[in-house]
């Protein structure tokens, strides 16, 4: 036998040491984990994978063009927020190919853009984006709001109803689901729309004292469901009322 030449019947490379047979082996095990499990897996896992280097990060990617245009969940804007913090050249390149305007339909029948407080929140900047998106109603209000820098419940009123549904929407994707005004309502209703209840659960309150902004909210998932985004409760409840009974929510 030559120098250097492999055994008969034996391949160069066994899959043992074929790294590119290993990432494949790789990619297809971690999506058929991700094809069958749950929600609530599914975020676990691809918070996990992203973890795991070029390896994981190649199957998000392939999982998130999979996936199609479903309807978008957690779980994607949880992924998008992965492949942004992961900031390698392939990740980046992906971002700005499919993820560009992020993972929900920015609909705006005031054409608004949105595309701003998608790259807060994909980049998970939660104090920033919530500041955006009280200055994105005030936009929605006019110009007398946008120079105030708050909102009439009045102006509330007449938000129209795919704006807030996407602002909503926005806010959910990208925080596991634990922020936006649906799920703030969802709260209150359980609460018998009591608004001395909602307070302290959503974090805006403690004992007798409201919650100070900005040092004292919390600007990151560990802050309890429901606690962003926020509304100005010094003037009373009448914006958070009109916000929580808004036709979008119907």
């Amino acid at each position: 036998m030559d120098e250097g030449q492999n055994p008969p019947n034996q391949p160069a490379t066994s899959p043992e040491t074929n790294p590119n047979s290993a990432n494949t082996d790789f990619m297809e095990t971690f999506l058929e984990q991700l094809r069958s499990a749950t929600e609530k897996d599914q975020l676990r896992l691809v918070k996990e994978f992203a973890n795991k280097g070029e390896p994981g990060l190649n199957a998000l990617m392939q999982w998130y063009l999979e996936r199609g245009a479903a309807k978008p969940t957690p779980v994607d804007g949880t992924l998008h927020q992965c492949l942004v913090a992961a900031n390698t050249p392939k990740t980046q390149e992906f971002v700005q190919t499919h993820l560009a305007n992020g993972v929900v339909e920015l609909r705006s029948h005031a054409n608004i853009d949105y595309t701003p407080l998608v790259t807060l929140l994909a980049e998970q900047k939660y104090e920033e984006g919530d500041r955006l998106t009280l200055a994105k109603l005030c936009e929605l209000s006019g110009d007398s709001a946008t120079k105030r820098g708050w909102l009439y419940f009045t102006e509330v009123e007449q938000f129209p109803i795919e704006d807030l549904q996407t602002l909503d929407q926005l806010w959910q994707v990208y925080s596991e689901g634990r922020f936006g005004y649906s799920v703030q309502r969802e709260l209150w209703l359980k609460t018998g729309k009591n608004w001395d209840k909602l307070w302290p659960l959503i974090g805006w309150k403690q004992g007798n004292n409201w919650t100070r902004y900005p040092k004292e909210f919390i600007w990151d998932l560990s802050a309890p469901p429901g606690h962003l985004p926020l509304s100005n409760q010094l003037r009373g409840v009448r914006v958070m009322s009109s916000l929580l009974t808004h036709p979008a929510w119907q």
